[in-house]
């Protein structure tokens, strides 16, 4: 078995991830590949915080000159109250590994013959295999409606399998299953019924359910701490096993029907395949061709699994944790814009809504700092609570994503009812964008400092005037005033004049865009010239706008193909540069950058990203790759080309698709 080929069923919410016997038998094996998990949104855990550390402890008083304090989430490498501060509220709470299902089979070595096979068109993963000599069928689906799966097992023996509950690690990037941490919580059957179970895990303070239900004779006993087996008294085993939140007074058991779950599943998906947008590349002569349908389509696959929750995802989604499982913001707009464009505007706006909720966290923080509005946290939970950190706490490209996504939004399906819900979150995101900037005297212009650059390698005390963000400023607030004047409301004239007299973008005497008009010396500094070339987003992600000069963009465009580091790089760096070239009417530099021969645009056999040993999964290249192949067939508002994205001789046919601003 390769621990790179795993596969996933999941409903946006809540996945699980299988290994090659269609179940999760071997999760140690896996778990330095892409880990078996089994995740939610609302599955999370805190450890206990004996010494009452508080968050006010992990503060750090910050003068960028605007002329009062801005008090900073950040992290101390000294030894003391506000290292341990700053360090445990950066891994609490963290995303909790819900418990693995797998047959129960002890030795890996004697899987033989194994043939596996993911239905996206019906949602169920087929597997079939050899143990010991004897022959095993078994068949695996989510449920769209709940965090249940079912599975039925088909066996030359009598099949049993296999439920083990860990304890969470607590780690940075891991599967999150601490399997010898066995005092540190308890399991127990606090139901049983004819053909049901009910299960209590308990991990400190957080408590939640797993109902195992099946047909036909089989028993469920229980076999060591935190490890239940279903033993089969046939050759065949049809159970289901559902994950809870919490358990009414009240409630049914779903018994164990792989028929009508898998039903419900099939009708799932041929939906969405049917409602979403789709791109044929069977009439493309260039063998690339090939490569990029495969990346695509299972990319609207693994999106709509892992990304189409209640909250915003995080970077692995629901495989497996990475930054304690927690999710960037300033990933939302990577993750989640291609739903939009892709005709499932109702699966950006699940997550989008937790902006909603997390608004007076988000508000406390502006407050904090000084400003006006809502600034919204870069790394963070389902509470909204604020990640420490020396990089992100300074990121300020997050902001605008929520303008721009609503916008997406609206533009797919205007509704006074979204104008409603939004309307007030793109005010106050607005007033903040607004507040931040700093105005000039000696030029006459805004600027933006005291920021860390979404490129990540420059420092927030010497910064001003970071291209990409000055781009999304000028769109961002335009687009804020347009909302406005939809829900019948005055434009605000401050804003108008922060979008006429915002810098426009700096270059060198060679005429290059600079990483930042403080960084004069970009082409020189290594570290302005690795990581993300955020410069290309500014013609690319965005629109073109008068802060952009698109001969000075074309040249430092082609600079940064030559040039680039490009082995320290990210997966969405390849879509953000094909959207680059895309708008510069480049088509075959953008076909060439989404294809680019580099790790961190490797694709596995399941469509996902992988970076490198930490990061086998990077679910934000997937969400950019879609956004960029919709920009490149579709187009932006007042795109006359057809197909701008692909030469001429590229025969790309599709539909459903929407253009970008």
């Amino acid at each position: 078995m390769d621990s790179l080929q795993s596969l996933s069923v999941g409903n946006g919410g809540f996945a699980m991830t299988v290994d090659g016997t269609g179940l999760q038998t071997f999760p140690e094996y896996y778990s330095h590949g892409v880990p078996l998990g089994t995740m939610s949104d609302w599955g999370w855990h805190t450890f206990a915080n004996p010494d009452d550390l508080r968050v006010e402890e992990a503060l750090v008083a910050k003068d960028f000159g605007r002329g009062h304090l801005e008090y900073y989430a950040a992290q101390f490498k000294t030894k003391g109250r506000q290292h341990d501060a700053s360090e445990w509220y950066r891994k609490n709470a963290h995303r909790l590994h819900l418990g693995t299902v797998g047959l129960n089979l002890a030795d890996i070595q004697q899987v033989r013959q194994i043939r596996e096979s993911l239905d996206m068109w019906n949602g169920v993963i087929h597997s079939s295999f050899y143990y010991g000599g004897n022959k095993y069928e078994v068949q695996t689906v989510c449920s769209p409606e709940a965090d249940r799966i079912a599975s039925v097992v088909r066996s030359t023996v009598k099949p049993s399998v296999r439920l083990r509950f860990p304890y969470p690690t607590g780690g940075h990037s891991d599967d999150a299953c601490d399997w010898k941490a066995n005092d540190k919580h308890t399991t127990t059957i606090v139901a049983r019924y004819d053909h049901a179970v009910v299960l209590q895990h308990q991990l400190d303070a957080t408590v939640y359910y797993v109902i195992v239900s099946w047909k036909g004779k089989a028993d469920l006993q229980k076999k060591a701490e935190h490890v239940f087996v279903l033993q089969s008294r046939a050759n065949e085993l049809e159970f289901s096993v559902e994950y809870r939140q919490n358990l009414p007074d009240k409630f049914t058991i779903h018994l164990a029907d792989f028929k009508s779950t898998s039903q419900a599943s099939a009708h799932y998906w041929q939906g969405y395949w049917k409602s979403g947008g789709i791109v044929d590349f069977s009439h493309v002569k260039d063998n690339r061709a090939k490569e990029l349908e495969r990346r695509v389509v299972l990319s609207q696959y693994l999106l709509a699994v892992n990304d189409a929750g209640t909250t915003p995802p995080q970077e692995t989604g629901l495989t497996y944790n990475s930054w304690f499982g927690k999710f960037h913001l300033e990933m939302t707009w990577w993750h989640l814009a291609q739903f939009a464009l892709w005709g499932h505007s109702e699966l950006l706006d699940r997550p989008l809504s937790w902006y909603q909720k997390v608004a007076p966290v988000a508000r406390d923080i502006a407050k904090r700092q000084g400003f006006d509005g809502i600034r919204w946290m870069k790394m963070t939970d389902p509470s909204g609570a604020e990640a420490p950190s020396n990089v992100g706490s300074y990121l300020i490209w997050q902001q605008p994503h929520l303008i721009y996504l609503a916008e997406l939004l609206y533009r797919a399906h205007p509704s006074q009812l979204l104008l409603d819900k939004y309307g007030e979150l793109i005010d106050q995101t607005a007033d903040f964008m607004y507040s931040f900037a700093t105005y000039d005297q000696t030029n006459d212009r805004y600027i933006l400092k005291g920021c860390i650059p979404a490129q990540e390698t420059l420092k927030a005390e010497v910064t001003y005037n970071p291209p990409f963000e000055l781009s999304y400023w000028h769109y961002a607030i335009q687009v804020a005033q347009k909302w406005r004047e939809r829900r019948g409301l005055p434009r605000k004239e401050k804003w108008d004049v922060l979008v006429e007299k915002l810098s426009p973008l700096a270059a060198n005497a060679d005429s290059l865009y600079l990483a930042a008009e403080s960084a004069v010396e970009t082409y020189q500094d290594i570290r302005c010239t690795s990581d993300h070339m955020a410069v290309l987003g500014a013609l690319g992600i965005l629109p073109d706008n008068k802060l952009v000069d698109k001969n000075i963009m074309r040249h430092t465009f082609d600079w940064v193909i030559k040039n680039w580091n490009w082995n320290k790089t990210w997966g969405w760096d390849f879509p953000m540069t094909a959207m680059c070239a895309t708008r510069l009417g480049d088509p075959e530099a953008a076909v060439n950058a989404l294809l680019l021969p580099q790790r961190t645009n490797t694709y596995l056999v399941s469509g996902h990203n992988y970076q490198d040993d930490r990061l086998r999964v990077y679910l934000p290249g997937n969400g950019g790759l879609l956004t960029t192949v919709a920009l490149m067939c579709a187009g932006w508002d007042g795109n006359q080309s057809k197909n701008p994205g692909f030469p001429k001789e590229w025969d790309v046919r599709w539909e459903g698709l929407l253009p970008m601003p």
